[in-house]
């Protein structure tokens, strides 16, 4: 029993220790992705043989990210303040 209870311990104290071990660093292109995803935007991908295209939408804010087969990404954010005067 003893045996049973330390291999149980044991698998999870692996499962836990690989887990917390992982790359929690993100990229200003997936974070931007996530933040319209919540936001419930209009998103747009266009994947062409040259480069990729996404455009996202919603009311005060949009969002343009090309990527180039090269791997150059470019980033334009918008965003509609009416508040602003």
């Amino acid at each position: 029993m003893k045996k049973v209870i330390f291999m149980a311990f044991m698998a999870l104290f692996m499962a836990i220790s690989l887990t917390s071990c992982r790359d929690e660093n993100k990229t200003q292109k997936e974070e931007l992705i996530e933040e319209m995803q919540e936001k419930d935007a209009d998103i747009e991908v266009k994947d062409r043989a040259n480069d990729t295209k996404i455009k996202m939408e919603t009311e005060d804010k949009k969002v343009k990210i090309k990527e180039g087969d090269d791997g150059d990404t470019k980033i334009k954010v918008k965003e509609d303040n009416p508040d602003e005067m």
